[in-house]
């Protein structure tokens, strides 16, 4: 009597999960801009253009501190633009800040906290969509960041096991990621752009990345350091290149602070005193006049 065939294993068949069209595009885009500039026949700024802005804004913001400090714990991350040890909080409260004031984003980093626990990144991920949108209300796009939040933990979580991207911050020379890297494992997150990046870079991991934000943005434009048809994308890309590393921390520090409580360069035309309007028509340093 012959014995039944066993039955013949069956074999799993993964289907690969596609990339996201956005997603290669901002990859693509990070690629082609890392060592070479959008515009590479644009020489503004130059070292010694930034050197002057850095100093200029120094003496024009006595109060403003421009030198790195070390992040902290207790820092609300959502109005420090991500100046904490723990990079996913870092990234959390750098999502928090888009498109809002610095009170409402630290409200909302403050609610969030209370409702599901300082880092409690599981609780967060697994909370029903309408608890966080809840928890975040203040700070507005409650809806949008929620949902970026949620989808980020679970990629982060579906990547490596945990809902951690602490290894970002290895200090061990032998096992320290480059800026690149960095960028790169960071932008590949859905709702995670470039400005997104750098201030989790900037401000969370010590390192010399430039964030362009719309006040960097407006005044780049300004003082002639961007092409006058851009978008803040390409020229960050641009000026991360052009501005020395040294000062990449405090310019961005002071032209944040200038473009919020300077009156005299917030809108074309105003009549008030502007320290850089001032440095344009001095057409220091071969500076674009304007």
């Amino acid at each position: 009597m012959k014995r039944p065939r066993s039955p013949s294993p069956v074999t799993t068949v993964r289907t690969p999960v596609p990339t996201s069209p956005h997603k290669a595009k901002k990859l693509k885009l990070h690629a082609s801009y890392a060592v070479k500039s959008p515009f590479p026949n644009f020489t503004h700024p130059t070292a010694v253009e930034a050197y002057e802005i850095h100093d200029l804004l120094v003496k024009a913001h006595p109060g403003q501190r421009a030198i790195r400090q070390p992040p902290t714990f207790s820092s609300n991350s959502a109005q420090t633009c991500g100046n904490v040890p723990n990079v996913v909080e870092a990234l959390i409260g750098v999502i928090l800040s888009q498109n809002t004031s610095g009170q409402n984003s630290a409200a909302a980093k403050t609610s969030l906290d209370a409702a599901f626990g300082r880092n409690n990144f599981a609780a967060i991920a697994s909370a029903p969509r309408e608890d966080v949108v809840e928890a975040i209300r203040r700070g507005g796009l409650a809806n949008k960041k929620a949902a970026t939040i949620q989808n980020i933990l679970a990629s982060i979580k579906s990547k490596h096991g945990d809902y951690s991207l602490q290894h970002l911050a290895e200090t061990d020379v032998d096992k320290r990621l480059s800026d690149d890297a960095i960028m790169q494992e960071l932008i590949s997150y859905a709702g995670v752009g470039p400005k997104t990046a750098s201030c989790v870079l900037l401000f969370c991991l010590g390192r010399d990345s430039f964030a362009v934000d719309t006040h960097v943005f407006r005044l780049s434009k300004v003082l002639g350091w961007v092409p006058d048809k851009t978008d803040r994308v390409l020229a960050q890309a641009h000026l991360d290149l052009r501005i020395p590393g040294e000062l990449k921390y405090g310019l961005h520090v002071l032209m944040m602070q200038h473009g919020r409580t300077c009156k005299g360069c917030k809108k074309s035309g105003s009549v008030q005193s502007c320290v850089l309007k001032t440095y344009l028509k001095e057409g220091r340093a071969g500076a674009p006049a304007g």
